[in-house]
């Protein structure tokens, strides 16, 4: 096993408290014998950064009553939110994509510290398996090269135009034809996201009948925002 100096209890804390369960649930170590059903679906991630790690999480029943409520929400989708708080605490870096398993197959082997997510009894599962870190932990920012063995990893960027708050209450009273009004004034450039972080600014164009962005400005780490 790589050694780790994260905290996986916080980590495990923070996804806890975010995941859209009916119920409020706390992490603790699972028991030697406790595992979810092998054929239980998985949602699994890998968040690449000064320690990288696979995040799995086992919770379709947690879930079940978040995902009615919001009809075509998967699995992965639904999940999705706790990771990225969870991930937060880990410091600069950039979570994949989730994609779906099953959790036999994500939890074999013994590399992976499993916490179970649990109310009254165990809703739900959590694990961390470190992954091989090509990047120094402690000696300056990542060089270009030591970062070659991650160049195939396929990150979500976001285009965002803008952003309002509003009520749980009008959010579900959204009926088509409602108009949102956002934080931003037309015409002002749109912000590219890769989870949750600013990169970089542009303005909005039109490429073959579809949006795109041309990019006008990368934002760097110490830049305000």
């Amino acid at each position: 096993m790589s050694t780790t100096t994260l905290d996986q209890q916080a980590v495990a804390g923070e996804l806890a408290r975010l995941l859209p369960s009916s119920q409020p649930l706390e992490a603790r170590p699972a028991d030697p014998a406790e595992r979810p059903v092998p054929e239980a679906r998985a949602v699994t991630a890998t968040f690449v950064g000064r320690e990288s790690v696979e995040l799995v999480v086992v919770a379709e029943e947690a879930v079940t009553e978040a995902m009615a409520a919001a009809g075509t929400l998967t699995l992965a989708e639904a999940v999705r939110p706790a990771l990225e708080a969870a991930t937060r605490s880990m410091g600069a870096g950039v979570l994949s994509t989730a994609e779906e398993r099953s959790a036999g197959e994500v939890l074999a082997g013994g590399d992976i510290t499993l916490f179970a997510l649990a109310a009254d009894d165990v809703q739900a599962w959590f694990g961390i398996r470190p992954l091989s870190n090509p990047a120094p932990t402690e000696q300056g920012p990542l060089e270009p090269g030591s970062m070659r063995v991650l160049y195939d990893v396929e990150l979500s960027l976001t285009a965002e135009i803008g952003r309002t708050r509003m009520p749980l209450r009008d959010v579900l009273g959204l009926t088509p034809g409602t108009v949102l009004e956002l934080d931003r004034a037309a015409g002002s450039p749109a912000d590219v996201m890769i989870n949750g972080r600013l990169v970089a600014r542009g303005d909005i164009v039109v490429v073959d009948e579809d949006y795109a962005v041309r990019i006008t400005e990368i934002v760097s780490e110490t830049a305000g925002q």
